[in-house]
């Protein structure tokens, strides 16, 4: 095995204390870093290993998808709100769907994601062994999460008997890189016995639970009308933050006490700033969750409601986001916003000891990002002025990435990715779309108010 120095211009490690190195580089040995320096240092300590030089590029840790979900209907539910948007669009595909379809949208999102620098992905989808091929192909790490419905009224979604197979057959697959945890499409999508279930096959296999929850002002009302109390509570109560690692997706809709409680409790939260603007959700309170000490990481959503899977673009609206929700012009500053795209989003996910940072001991997932263009002019990794956080957020977008590594492996070089014919993956689509929008057309011909939802149970 020949060790390798990787070196650029800048090294943002994004460690402790955020350090910054100029003339940078990391040290890797299998799938590990082993060393963080100066080109110069690590070159004249490890004369033997192979030096990779950078040059006009930026490293920095890859970035850290929290929230996604596989699919194709890019551009083919706009301008709806989240109600209708589901009902007529997204639940009819999922009655829809077949495996083969599944398991295409996954390369196809698995690909966009490594060539936009994203190397960690919560992919919340359906019939995962697809999904889980797709990660093994492609090379990213996937955190499979199954689209699950435990309630008659959801039949068309997976089940906790599928989510637990994938459990057992898929987890810790792909040299680690695969993970499985328990999930849920949302809490009213199961019944008792389902939810109860749910949080026990999460602690059975010391896994983390991971839903959609708060994301409309509806919701709040129902879970009042159900229970009494407000929805973080209301999960509290039922034994959801019980579970190892307990994630919600969205939280738009939290009020103060519920975001002591979720700090309290350790539960974290994927932010999905996009999303929560096209469906008109509203804005999350995160830098009250941030203060609080809650981990908050950021999430794309889907490609249907985003509509790019690009995580540089994710920082940037976040981070506007919570400038515009506080009036504050200094809030949620660019050092924050890129934590939630890396390390905050490792903590997020429960993965901080392994991923986030450019560290030694940790996996060697990272990426190079342009310095040649105009948005990263002018650049300066150091001095007064320095800017590269800035820069990073406010300005760069994916597209904008050069090399992602992943687990020791070069995944995409010179902005092409090498574990997949892109020709191929984009084919591949074009060839079972059509099937899929007929199937769903031909279904809601039939059932013109869409599918029911959020029927008590």
């Amino acid at each position: 095995m020949t060790d390798t120095i990787y070196a650029a211009d800048f090294l943002l490690t994004m460690d402790a204390d955020n350090r910054t190195i100029p003339d940078g580089a990391i040290l890797v040995s299998g799938n590990a870093i082993i060393a963080v320096g100066t080109a110069s240092e690590l070159t004249k300590a490890h004369p033997k290993a192979k030096l990779v030089r950078l040059k006009d590029r930026l490293i920095m840790p890859g970035l850290i998808n929290a929230h996604m979900h596989s699919g194709f209907l890019r551009g083919t539910a706009e301008h709806l709100p989240v109600w209708d948007w589901l009902t007529l669009h997204i639940n009819p595909m999922h009655r829809m769907l077949q495996p083969h379809e599944a398991e295409a949208a996954s390369f196809l999102c698995y690909a966009e994601s490594v060539l936009s620098g994203t190397t960690t992905l919560v992919d919340m989808w359906r019939f995962m062994d697809g999904s889980a091929r797709a990660a093994s192909a492609i090379g990213n790490r996937l955190v499979a999460v199954p689209y699950v419905g435990e309630h008659p009224d959801y039949d068309y979604f997976d089940t906790l008997d599928d989510n637990e197979r994938m459990i057992q057959e898929w987890r810790g697959k792909a040299d680690g890189r695969i993970d499985v945890w328990v999930g849920l499409e949302h809490l009213f999508y199961a019944d008792e016995a389902g939810q109860r279930r749910a949080i026990d096959m999460a602690k059975q296999y010391d896994t983390g639970f991971h839903t959609h929850c708060s994301e409309s002002n509806i919701e709040a009302a129902e879970f009042q009308k159900r229970y009494g109390k407000k929805a973080m509570f209301v999960l509290d109560d039922l034994g959801f933050f019980e579970t190892p690692k307990a994630m919600m997706a969205h939280a738009v809709w939290l009020e103060e006490d519920e975001v002591d409680l979720i700090a309290r409790r350790g539960v974290s939260v994927a932010h999905n700033p996009v999303s929560n603007m096209k469906l008109a959700s509203g804005i999350a309170p995160i830098d009250a969750m941030l203060a609080a000490g809650v981990a908050v990481g950021v999430g794309t959503d889907g490609e249907k409601e985003n509509n790019n899977l690009d995580v540089f673009e994710e920082m940037k609206v976040a981070s506007l986001l919570g400038k515009l929700k506080s009036l504050d012009a200094a809030a949620l500053d660019s050092w924050r916003a890129l934590e939630m795209g890396t390390i905050r989003g490792a903590r997020a996910i429960g993965k901080a000891n392994e991923i986030g940072s450019l560290e030694v001991g940790k996996k060697a997932d990272f990426i190079a990002v342009r310095t040649d263009t105009p948005r990263m002019t002018p650049l300066f990794g150091e001095g007064e002025y320095f800017n590269l956080q800035h820069n990073l957020v406010h300005a760069v977008r994916g597209g904008d990435v050069d090399m992602t590594v992943i687990d020791g492996k070069v995944v995409v070089e010179n902005g092409e990715l090498k574990t997949g014919d892109m020709k191929e993956l984009i084919a591949r689509i074009h060839d079972v779309a059509p099937a899929l929008f007929a199937r769903r057309k031909a279904w809601l011909a039939e059932n013109n108010q869409g599918t029911k939802q959020w029927t008590k149970g």
